[in-house]
């Protein structure tokens, strides 16, 4: 009798070993590993503005986006605004739980983890005295951000939350949000 043995193989739609192949490269030459990324705005009306994402350096060279992103912010009409977009506030949190998701993808795809589902959370916290001037001691900014996974895969409880670790200790937005940077704003 002839049995064979089907395999099952991992697709989190992430190439990992494209991604390790860069890091080998990278790791020769990291000079190349320096990457500006790049915003445009402008101001539309009240406080309505849209910026643009399309250019961006790195690997040595100029690049440019496949097609160009435009991001509208506002704020709520309760601020007495119109309400045409996201505050800037809720695009980082979209920023975060993007970097972690995609981490969380990538982690599992180099763990040979299938993922089914991968759904988070997220909650920012923010006393907006300190915003309106009402309270030179309240920060502008969040207090604190809660994010909860919710993940379905081919895993223990215990593997997922290490790749939610991994991707955590690899993320660019968690690491900007949790630790000082550098930010230079000057009128041209």
């Amino acid at each position: 009798m002839n049995t064979s043995m089907q395999t099952e193989i991992t697709n989190n739609g992430v190439n990992v070993e494209a991604l390790l192949g860069a890091r080998e490269a990278l790791s020769e030459t990291p000079v190349a590993a320096k990457f500006q990324w790049r915003a445009e705005s402008k101001w539309i009306n009240g406080t309505h503005s849209q910026t643009t994402i399309n250019k961006f350096f790195g690997l040595g060279e100029e690049h440019n986006h496949k097609t160009a992103s435009t991001f509208d912010t506002d704020h709520p009409a309760i601020f007495a605004s119109e309400d045409k977009g996201p505050t800037p506030v809720e695009y980082v949190l979209v920023g975060l739980a993007g970097c972690l998701s995609s981490g969380i993808a990538a982690v599992a795809q180099n763990r040979d983890i299938q993922l089914h589902s991968v759904k988070a959370s997220l909650e920012g916290e923010m006393d907006i005295q300190g915003i309106l001037g009402m309270d030179s001691d309240i920060r502008n900014g969040f207090d604190s951000i809660k994010v909860v996974y919710h993940i379905e895969a081919d895993a223990s409880k215990e593997d997922i939350e290490a790749l939610v670790a991994q991707s955590q200790k690899r993320s660019a937005v968690f690491d900007a949000l949790t630790n000082p940077t550098s930010v230079h704003v000057e009128v041209a």
